[in-house]
C-alpha cells in the first residue's frame, strides 16, 4: 500500500521532531501506549501527554493496529519524548528501513501535534479484510509481545 496524502499536510523534511538535547518526540497509537504489552519497549522515554490526531485513520490489525494517512474523527495518541536509541529500538520493533522506508512493514512520517511535530508510524501493509477505526482509541483484546531484539 502507498501514503496517499490528499488534502493532509505532514510535515515533510529535516528533524523537526528534535526537542533539542538530542531528543525527538513520537507519538504512538497501539501496543506501545502505557499498560499495553510492547510499551516496556518505551524505556526511559519521558510521557509529554495525549493527543488526538485527524490525520490518521487506524485500522485493526488483530495483535497491533496499523495507521495510515488519511483523514480521520481523531485518533487518540500519547505523546513521548526519547533519545536517539530509544527511536532506532521503536524503528525495530516497527521494522522501519531507515536505509529503504518503503519496504519496511511501516514508514514514519512527522505529524503535528499539541507538544509539537512527533514521529508517527505508519502501515504499509495490505489493509484488506481488517476493520477501519476512524475515531477514539485502539483495544488490545489480546495481549501478544511482539519481540525486539536489541
Amino acid at each position: 500500500m502507498s501514503i496517499e496524502r490528499g488534502g493532509i499536510d505532514p510535515i515533510e523534511s529535516g528533524n523537526h521532531a528534535d526537542t533539542g538535547a538530542g531528543d525527538t518526540r513520537v507519538a504512538v497509537y497501539g501496543t506501545l501506549k502505557r499498560g499495553l504489552c510492547n510499551h516496556h519497549v518505551m524505556g526511559e522515554a519521558r510521557f509529554l501527554g495525549e493527543d488526538t490526531l485527524s490525520q490518521i485513520t487506524l485500522y485493526d490489525l488483530g495483535p497491533y493496529p496499523g495507521a495510515v494517512l488519511a483523514d480521520s474523527r481523531g485518533i487518540e495518541v500519547e505523546v513521548f519524548s526519547l533519545d536517539a536509541a530509544q527511536l532506532a529500538l521503536l524503528d525495530r520493533l516497527e521494522e522501519y528501513n531507515e536505509d529503504d522506508p518503503g519496504r519496511g512493514l511501516y514508514t514514519r512520517l512527522q505529524l503535528a501535534t499539541r507538544f509539537g511535530p512527533a514521529w508517527v508510524y505508519l502501515y504499509q501493509g495490505s489493509l484488506e479484510g481488517y476493520e477501519r477505526l476512524d475515531a477514539g482509541a485502539w483495544s488490545e483484546a489480546t495481549p501478544t509481545m511482539k519481540e525486539v531484539r536489541v
